[in-house]
């Protein structure tokens, strides 16, 4: 008989700004959504420390409840600013989840700190908990900051890409590699079709006009959607180019994305700075859909050895728009291609069995946490 492996007990930090709920916010919100969710199906306790309105807080304490950044008339709702006053009132309530953590640390095996703060990893060493933070961005200097003061006490690190460990490591932070994963049951194989498709976030650093203008060197239509994230880059660089070959499909919930994306003949992804991960590539090949991207950041090590790939120079739009042509007409002449690209992004990007390798590093975290302890009271003693 299989040994029963004990749950674990859990608790999720998520950043501040925006629900971690559909439609996702941006790729970091969706990879701690599809986390979260699996989890709680496999069996453990998670308790989840998000914004108010976000899903599966059913069971969080009040003091896990974050305030949602309430915009005021007139100002419009962005990634790269807060409302006035939000941020040290959601940073003395992440403080106040903090001292619940560290009240009731017999209560948890282990905080998972996907925070965009340095509150969290501050902390980390009085909570009486094991801390594993996630980085899914370019360096940040509050969290570098923050750890230095610690010294590592109680608190580890995982990188969302090879390349993204790197760079944080010459900031003096080490992690362990544990690249983003999606629900192969959510993304499902579609038929293609003749469009073009760009999704994700409307910022500049994402470059949706630069998808534009390759999508009419290749004189197709391109189909845009995702949450604005930049209002002003929006309407100085985007929707200017709408009209009958450029359409903005809006914000769509997961089944509606999916759905377009499956649909389309190519998607397009075009950073304007080095992605440390780029989830959207991942979500496009699930659905065999090919995908014609920037060489920027860790792109080049998501798409290695996965087909209906091309990477183009950063930039290149006549580069990018001969990739995605020649995608285009591979996939075209045989429909058995996309159930192959499928099966590949499948095999590696698996949000199953990256859950088993989450579930490892949480049990490993655990063990070393209590080892440690036990040392420090010895040596104490």
């Amino acid at each position: 008989m299989t040994p029963t492996v004990k749950p674990l007990r859990i608790a999720v930090i998520a950043p501040l700004r925006y629900a971690i709920s559909e439609p996702h916010a941006g790729g970091l919100e969706s990879s701690i959504w599809h986390q979260v969710n699996q989890l709680i199906r496999r069996g453990h306790h998670v308790v989840l420390c998000a914004v108010r309105g976000s899903d599966f807080m059913a069971g969080s304490p009040p003091e896990f409840v974050m305030p949602a950044a309430a915009w005021g008339i007139g100002d419009e709702a962005n990634d790269t600013d807060y409302p006035p006053g939000y941020l040290d009132e959601a940073l003395l309530a992440l403080d106040a989840a903090l001292d619940y953590l560290q009240a009731h640390s017999a209560q948890f095996d282990v905080v998972h700190n996907h925070s965009l703060q340095g509150t969290p990893l501050r902390r980390a060493p009085e909570l009486g908990i094991p801390m594993l933070s996630t980085l899914h961005t370019p360096v940040l200097p509050e969290l570098v900051d923050a750890h230095q003061i610690i010294s590592e006490r109680g608190s580890s690190f995982v990188a969302v890409s090879s390349y993204t460990s790197s760079e944080w490591r010459g900031a003096g932070i080490r992690s362990t590699v544990l690249p983003n994963a999606v629900d192969q049951t959510r993304w499902l194989l579609g038929g293609g079709g003749d469009d073009l498709v760009w999704f994700g976030r409307i910022v500049a650093e994402k470059g949706a006009h630069l998808a534009i203008e390759t999508a009419r060197l290749l004189g197709r239509r391109i189909v845009l959607a995702g949450r604005v994230g930049d209002p002003a880059y929006a309407a100085e660089k985007v929707w200017p180019l709408l009209g009958r070959d450029v359409v903005y499909a809006g914000d769509l919930r997961h089944d509606e994305l999916a759905a377009l994306v499956g649909q389309s003949a190519c998607a397009l992804v075009t950073p304007t700075w080095q992605e440390p991960f780029g989830l959207i590539i991942v979500e496009a090949l699930m659905t065999g859909t090919p995908v014609a991207c920037f060489d920027a950041g860790g792109i080049r090590e998501v798409i290695s050895g996965l087909t209906g790939t091309h990477l183009a120079p950063m930039g290149d739009c006549i580069a990018l728009a001969a990739g995605a042509q020649t995608l285009i007409d591979t996939t075209s002449a045989d429909p058995g291609v996309r159930a192959g690209i499928r099966s590949l992004a499948v095999a590696r990007y698996s949000l199953d069995a990256r859950i088993t390798q989450l579930e490892e590093l949480y049990r490993r975290s655990a063990v070393q946490f209590q080892t440690d302890s036990m040392t420090a009271s010895g040596e104490a003693a």
